[in-house]
């Protein structure tokens, strides 16, 4: 009662005297702000205002809310939805990081329950011409660098160039209030990533350095367990195909096919074939196999291109996931969770029910899988040493759960494939000539112009949110079972929001020139032509055609393969479903942008810290 009572005074103190809105509860009523409502080039800046929605300022807190305030212009620092959803927060700026600067002004500024600065302070508006004296991006940027009266060069503020916001048109920059000053000057001094002053005489603001800090801890015997079990075929149901298969160290993690050719397959890459006689597939793999790169990285909260893996423990075990509460207590992170799912996938590692006891167990209840998997690895005496030196809590081989599989297995996904050496980060680090003249052209376009920044945000160069982009739709799609027709809805499946339909989850671009194809679903082969797609989504859907993709051969599938591209409704449906706008960038740009995006592919660490073995204990043959 008395922190209510307290709330209340600030509240109505502060906002007539000074604008500020305070929020009760340590800020369960303010909403959260995500990259959908703040959209266009929100990342780019250290501080980020979006436009008014006409919702109150006192709409309950939920986990997925993402709407801003009424009547506010909420500033966040680094304004990365995964950083607002996992950090600590004052005056609505994002505290990114863990250092005891951040966290001691999160405990102050909470104590004193301010979470929000109004529209009071007047942050940002519109380039207005050339009268105002604020740099723009250009004339197709969705946002613009103004530069306030504050007012220093190196603060830029992004904000909504259709003045959606209902601010006065002209040059508005904060006013003579101490109270803001003090607070907005506080954020900075602990800000992110490094102001580069662009070629376009923009200035944009650089995402943070990775550090081996940034990420989950590990432990080297889980590590060097993990990576045996990750190339075992063992842990597939007929015994012919392993998570190495479809994330091989020779092809960057991934597969290099547009659609992956799971259970009963031959070979790796584009080399790989559907397979023969009675093990022949029948279907492909729904989506593009993802790199790995980064994934042990602290902010990581979704999995799969659909984020039906999620970070909640809404089942009692720490994960919102297809398994719900069937899934096992005692997973050490999202990694090594995810290693379950593709085992009790019939397409990726299972097979057929008639085939084999692990696929029949996944057609009664999906954890009925694990433990059978558990068995198989329990029995070959080579783990049975391994696991006792790598788990202080395995007295003998029976002990050995499928939850120590999928942690070794998750313990060396995490440390093995951490990417951060590459141009890029040479640059952040300091090395001004790490980057050639194009690559840093290509680096203002990115940032600037192009707008990507909006969506690909962050040292992981992803907002992890969810985005449509009206790729073209070919394969089985990942169906849902009330589905009478073959697509792909995204994010839609998971949620069963409407608005979600056909979006997916960002991908990370760091080492994206060796990860290739591109899309959830590898619609395209090369960077460039992916980097069209963004530039005009709905008549680059329109020119797109079959002869876009390389798929492994496989003639009883031709008229399942692009059934949902011809299906004329569920074509204008995928068409409709765009949440990026067109950008004008002419040829020159473009290959700029190709040429940055070359610079984030790693050194060293695109071999990986352990790298491929050349044979497992089972016996069973690596690919």
């Amino acid at each position: 009662m008395f922190d209510l009572l307290r709330c209340h005074f600030l509240d109505h103190l502060l906002k007539a005297d000074r604008g500020i809105g305070v929020a009760a509860d340590s800020g369960k009523h303010v909403p959260q702000i995500g990259a959908d409502k703040i959209r266009f080039g929100h990342a780019a800046s250290d501080l980020v205002v979006p436009a008014d929605t006409g919702l109150g300022a006192w709409m309950p807190f939920h986990r997925g809310t993402q709407i801003p305030l009424e009547g506010t212009h909420i500033v966040a620092r680094n304004a990365e939805p995964h950083r607002i959803h996992h950090t600590d927060e004052f005056l609505r700026i994002g505290i990114a990081g863990t250092g005891s600067g951040q966290q001691f002004l999160h405990r102050f500024f909470k104590a004193v329950r301010l979470h929000k600065i109004t529209r009071r302070f007047d942050v940002g508006q519109r380039r207005s011409g050339g009268e105002n004296g604020c740099h723009g991006q250009g004339r197709n940027a969705q946002f613009e660098v103004a530069h306030n009266s504050f007012c220093s060069p190196d603060l830029p503020l992004i904000v909504p160039t259709d003045n959606s916001n209902g601010l006065p048109a002209g040059k508005r920059c904060l006013r003579n209030n101490r109270l803001a000053a003090a607070s907005l000057a506080l954020a900075l001094v602990f800000s992110a990533g490094p102001v580069h002053a662009g070629d376009d005489d923009t200035t944009h603001v650089l995402p943070p350095t990775l550090s081996e800090a940034d990420f989950l801890p590990f432990d080297e015997k889980r590590a060097a367990l993990g990576r045996l079990l990750f190339y075992d075929p063992v842990l597939s149901g007929n015994r012919n195909i392993s998570c190495g298969t479809c994330h091989h160290h020779d092809l960057a993690s991934a597969d290099a096919l547009p659609l992956g050719v799971g259970e009963g397959g031959r070979g790796i890459g584009r080399k790989r074939t559907v397979g023969s006689g009675s093990e022949r597939i029948d279907r492909r793999v729904p989506r593009n196999a993802p790199a790995l790169f980064n994934l042990g990285h602290k902010d990581i909260r979704h999995l799969f291109h659909d984020g039906r893996l999620s970070v909640d423990n809404i089942f009692g075990n720490g994960f919102n996931s297809p398994a719900e509460e069937y899934l096992p207590r005692g997973l050490n992170n999202i990694v090594a969770a995810q290693a379950l799912f593709p085992m009790t996938s019939e397409t990726e590692m299972a097979g057929r029910p008639e085939e084999n006891e692990i696929a029949g167990a996944r057609n009664n209840r999906i954890d009925y899988v694990w433990p059978l998997l558990a068995e198989r690895v329990r029995n070959i005496s080579g783990y049975g040493t391994l696991f006792l030196e790598a788990y202080p809590d395995i007295d003998k081989p029976v002990d050995i759960s499928i939850v120590h599989i999928a942690n070794a297995i998750g313990d060396f996904v995490i440390s093995e494939w951490r990417s951060f050496d590459s141009p890029f980060d040479r640059y952040l680090n300091g090395d001004s000539q790490a980057l050639n003249a194009k690559e840093r052209v290509g680096m203002t376009v990115f940032y600037g112009k192009g707008g990507c920044a909006a969506c690909h945000s962050g040292p992981l160069f992803s907002d992890q949110e969810f985005h449509a982009l009206a790729l073209p739709q070919f394969g089985p799609g990942r169906t849902r079972t009330f589905d009478l027709i073959v697509r792909d809805v995204g994010r839609m499946g998971e949620t069963d929001r409407l608005e979600d339909a056909y979006r997916f989850r960002t991908p990370s671009l760091r080492n994206s020139a060796l990860t290739g194809p591109y899309g959830h679903n590898g619609a395209y082969a090369s960077l460039e032509e992916m980097i069209r797609h963004h530039l005009e989504p709905q008549a680059a859907f329109d020119r797109w055609s079959r002869d876009h993709v390389a798929l492994p051969v496989h003639e009883g599938l031709a008229d399942v393969d692009f059934a949902a591209l011809e299906d004329r409704r569920e074509r204008m449906r995928v068409r409709n479903a765009v949440d990026i706008r067109p950008v004008d960038l002419n040829d020159q740009e473009v290959q700029q942008l190709v040429a940055f995006l070359n610079t984030l592919t790693g050194e060293k660490s695109i071999r990986g810290r352990l790298g491929r073995p050349q044979s497992v204990p089972s016996g069973l043959p690596v690919d």
